[in-house]
Order: structure tokens, then C-alpha cells, then sequence
């Protein structure tokens, strides 16, 4: 999910080299949101691990 985000964001930043203000907002966001989402997985992930424990194997 973190390669989704990167993907948008570098195309976001080409996009605004070249000028296409549009394309350049809308990847921008994209790859915002996308990397929102992974943040939250990432804090729920390692929660969840924390509240696991690691003795039971």
C-alpha cells in the first residue's frame, strides 16, 4: 500500500512539472489519503501485536 502512495505522489510531482494542475491535485490527494490508510493499518498492526504478546508461540 505504501508502493500505491509513493506511485501517486511521483506522479503527482510530474504532473506539476509539466503543468497539469488537475492531474497534479487529484494524484496528490490520492497518494495522501493512501498513505493515511497505511499510517492506521500500521498503528493497528503494532497495537494488536503489543496486545498479543509474544510468549504464546
Amino acid at each position: 500500500m505504501l508502493g500505491w502512495a509513493l506511485t501517486f505522489l511521483v506522479i503527482a510531482i510530474v504532473a506539476g512539472i509539466f503543468g497539469f494542475g488537475g492531474i497534479a491535485a487529484a494524484s496528490a490527494g490520492i497518494a495522501q489519503i493512501i498513505f493515511y490508510v497505511f499510517i492506521v493499518l500500521l498503528v493497528v498492526s503494532l497495537i494488536g501485536y503489543l496486545l498479543k504478546g509474544r510468549g504464546n508461540i
